[in-house]
C-alpha cells in the first residue's frame, strides 16, 4: 500500500461517512501516521507504508469515523500561527477566537497586568503573552486543562503563570488592567443540537454556561468590576445569541462598550472599560 492509494482509500471512507473536509482530514491523518507533513504525501506518492504506519492510519480513520475530532487524534491545533497541544481535557481552539487576541493586542501594551480566565489549552494566554512580550496570568477551574496549558506555555516559551481557581474568586480587588475570557457559553438545553464531535468529545465544563448560556458571563462581569483597576478592560468572546444579554450586564459601571464582528460578520468580541 503506497501513500497515494492509502490517501484515496481514506478519502473515500470519510466521504461515504459524510465527514467534513474528507480530503484534508485524510491528508492530516495519513501524515500523522507516517510522521511527515502533507506536502510529503504528494511529493512521494509511490512511497510504501510500513506495517505500523498502516495500522496507525487505520486506527486514526476509525476514530474519526466514530466522531472523534481530528485535533484530538493528532493532539495538535494551530492557533495564531503557533502549534498547540490539545487533548480531551481542553476545548479545541477555534479560528474565531483569534479575533479576541487581535482586539487585546490593539488595546493593551507591554507591561499591562493581564488575566486570562478559563484558559483551557492556554491558546489566548500564550498568544497574548508572546505577541506583547509581557508576562501574564491565566486561570482555569480544571487542573487537567491547566496541565495542558502549562505544557503549551513551556513548549512555546511563553511567560504565563497559571492558577487553579473558579473564575476570579482568589484575586484581590484592583489587581488587573485587563481580563480576557472565552467562557463557557453554550446553553445547556441545546446540548442535543450540537455536532457529535463537540457534544460527545469536548469537555462539558468548558462548553456549557448554564440553562441559557449566560450563567458564567453574569458571574464574570460582576466580579470583574471588583478585580479590574479603574479604566481596566474586560474583553470577552461572545457566543451565539449572547450579545444582548452581555450588553445588559455592562450597562452599569462600564463605559466605552464596543462589539467587534468576526470574519463571518457575527458579533464575536465585546470590550468594556470599567468606570
Amino acid at each position: 500500500m503506497n501513500l497515494h492509494t492509502a490517501l484515496l482509500q481514506g478519502v473515500e471512507l470519510l466521504e461515504n461517512a459524510a465527514i467534513t473536509a474528507p480530503r484534508l482530514t485524510a491528508e492530516v491523518l495519513l501524515a500523522h501516521a507516517v510522521r511527515c507533513n502533507r506536502t510529503f504525501l504528494y511529493a512521494h506518492p509511490e512511497r510504501e507504508l510500513k506495517e505500523v504506519e498502516w495500522i496507525h492510519y487505520g486506527r486514526y480513520l476509525h476514530e474519526r469515523l466514530s466522531g472523534r475530532p481530528t485535533q484530538y487524534i493528532t493532539g495538535r491545533q494551530e492557533f495564531y500561527g503557533r502549534e498547540f497541544r490539545v487533548n480531551l481535557q481542553v476545548l479545541i481552539p477555534r479560528p474565531e477566537t483569534e479575533h479576541l487576541v487581535e482586539i487585546a493586542l490593539k488595546r493593551l501594551t507591554r507591561g499591562s497586568r493581564i488575566l486570562d480566565v478559563g484558559c483551557g489549552s492556554g491558546a489566548i494566554a500564550v498568544s497574548t503573552a508572546l505577541e506583547l512580550n509581557t508576562p501574564i496570568m491565566a486561570c482555569d477551574i480544571s487542573r487537567a486543562a491547566l496541565e495542558v496549558a502549562q505544557r503549551n506555555a513551556q513548549n512555546l516559551g511563553a511567560p504565563v503563570t497559571f492558577i487553579a481557581c473558579d473564575l476570579l474568586t482568589p484575586f484581590a480587588a484592583r489587581s488587573f488592567d485587563a481580563i480576557l475570557s472565552n467562557p463557557p457559553y453554550v446553553p445547556l438545553n441545546t446540548r442535543q443540537d450540537l455536532q457529535r464531535e463537540v457534544r460527545d468529545f469536548e469537555p462539558a465544563l468548558a462548553l456549557f454556561g448554564g440553562p441559557d448560556g449566560n450563567e458564567v458571563y453574569a458571574r464574570l462581569v460582576a466580579d470583574a468590576a471588583r478585580v479590574l483597576r479603574p479604566g481596566g478592560l474586560l474583553i470577552l468572546e461572545l457566543g451565539f445569541d449572547s450579545l444582548d444579554a452581555v450588553l445588559g450586564m455592562t450597562q452599569t459601571g462600564w463605559q466605552d462598550v464596543t462589539v467587534s464582528d468576526d470574519l463571518a460578520g457575527i458579533p464575536r468580541v465585546l470590550t468594556a472599560k470599567l468606570l
